[in-house]
């Protein structure tokens, strides 16, 4: 598995699943144009992008140049890296026919092509990231997610890191393990712990 540090950006679940099985990466979804007007979604990507960077990899298609265009314009401040999926015809397998332009999107094409694509943008491979991951139980069990004052801490921790506060559990916890080691975790979340819950320890 080949671990890439920026954030990968891409419009759709099966270009997701195609990278998963090629990359060990954040990948983010955009879902099409939903993009536009999701606010919590741009937030965690414009995080990204000022923290490891993030690169955009939608399709070759117009929809996918639009998606791109539009995030682009929409992200200020950080690094962003084009990633361009060369311009290939056929048709993915799960579809019953070509797209409207007849381009294979990201799901579509070989793993060669996808890792070519990446290295003519310049983006370093390096080997997968070792380490424990930080789980929802971990959460649970430190009091973040469904505890009395689990909110609190939450923002407490968000506020910490300096991430958006309206990030959901899901969504913290993509961004804590592409920040973050377990044993960072624990350093920050002891001291948060502590505040809260004094004699849990």
């Amino acid at each position: 598995m080949i671990h890439i540090e920026q954030a990968i950006i891409v419009e759709g679940k099966y270009d997701k699943i195609k990278l998963s099985s090629i990359l060990d990466a954040v990948i983010i979804v955009t879902n099409g144009f939903r993009v536009f007007r999701d606010e919590e979604k741009m937030a965690v990507i414009r995080h990204y992008a000022a923290t490891s960077g993030v690169i955009i990899m939608t399709d070759s298609d117009t929809a996918g140049f639009k998606i791109r265009n539009y995030l682009k314009g929409a992200i200020p401040n950080g690094r962003i890296t084009n990633v361009y999926i060369p311009d290939i015809f056929g048709k993915e397998r799960r579809k019953p026919k070509p797209s409207k332009e007849g381009k294979l999107g990201v799901e579509g094409v070989e793993k060669d092509v996808i890792l070519r694509a990446l290295e003519n943008a310049g983006i370093l491979f390096s080997e997968k990231k070792s380490g424990e991951e930080i789980t929802r139980l971990d959460l649970y069990e430190d009091g973040f997610i469904g505890a009395e004052n689990s909110s609190l801490m939450r923002a407490e921790l968000l506020s910490e890191l300096g991430l958006p506060e309206r990030l959901t559990t899901s969504g913290m916890l993509e961004i804590l393990n592409s920040m973050l080691d377990k044993e960072q975790y624990r350093e920050i979340a002891e001291k948060i712990i502590l505040k809260y819950k004094p004699n849990r320890r």
